[in-house]
C-alpha cells in the first residue's frame, strides 16, 4: 500500500502548514532588531534649532512631509534621514552659502518624536508619543495591555525601511521601536 503510506507521511507537513494559515501574523517575517545607532530625523519630529547669540532664528521647528525644515532667512534645509548632528552641520552651511554667518554655531535638539501607533487587540488602541527605548510591551502597557482576546507573544510591527517602503514584520514583546511604527496585536484564534 505505497498510497496510504504518502498520506501518513504528509499528514504531519499538512497539518503544520494549516496551523500556521490559522495563527494571524506567523507567515510575516521576523523582525531584525534594531542595532541602535544614532537616531534619524523623519517627518513629523519637533526640533528646536539652536544658532548662539541670535535669538530670532533659535526656536522650534516641525521637520515637514517632505523632510525639510524652514527656517527664516535660511530657507529649506533637507534633513530627514540625518542625525541632530548632521541636521546642525547642514543649517551651519545653508548660513555660509547665504553669507549669514562666517562661522555659525547650531545645536539642533529632538522636543517630541513622531509618534507610533499601537491598534488591534488591545484595550484604548491610537497614536502614543515614542520615547527613546521604548519595547512593544511598554507600547501596549501605554494603551491599556493586552485585551482578552489579544495574542501575546507576538504582534505584527509596520515599519519604513530603508528604502522608504513600509513593511509588516513579525515582532516579540521585546522588540524596539522607532518612531513611526504601527504595531498590530492579534486576536487570538480558538
Amino acid at each position: 500500500m505505497p498510497g496510504r503510506r504518502h498520506v501518513l507521511l504528509a499528514a504531519p507537513v499538512l497539518a503544520g502548514l494549516l496551523s500556521a494559515c490559522t495563527s494571524p501574523g506567523a507567515n510575516l517575517p521576523i523582525l531584525s532588531e534594531h542595532t541602535g545607532g544614532a537616531y534619524r530625523l523623519g517627518p513629523g519630529d519637533q526640533l528646536r534649532v539652536i544658532v548662539a547669540n541670535d535669538p530670532e532664528l533659535t526656536r522650534e521647528f516641525r521637520v515637514s512631509d517632505t523632510g525639510a525644515i524652514a527656517m527664516p532667512m535660511v530657507g529649506s534645509i533637507p534633513i530627514a534621514g540625518r542625525t541632530t548632528e548632521q541636521a546642525a552641520t547642514a543649517i551651519e552651511q545653508a548660513m555660509i552659502q547665504r553669507e549669514l554667518y562666517n562661522e555659525p554655531s547650531v545645536a539642533v535638539e529632538v522636543v517630541t518624536y513622531r509618534p507610533i501607533f499601537v491598534l488591534g487587540m488591545v484595550e484604548r488602541g491610537g497614536q502614543t508619543p515614542y520615547q527613546p527605548g521604548m519595547t512593544v510591551l511598554s507600547a501596549v502597557a501605554v494603551v491599556g495591555g493586552f485585551n482578552y482576546r489579544a495574542v501575546t507573544d507576538y504582534v505584527g510591527i509596520s515599519r519604513i525601511t530603508e528604502d522608504g517602503r513600509a513593511r509588516e514584520f513579525r515582532g516579540t514583546r521585546q522588540s524596539l521601536l522607532l518612531p513611526g511604527d504601527v504595531v498590530n496585536v492579534f486576536e487570538r484564534t480558538l
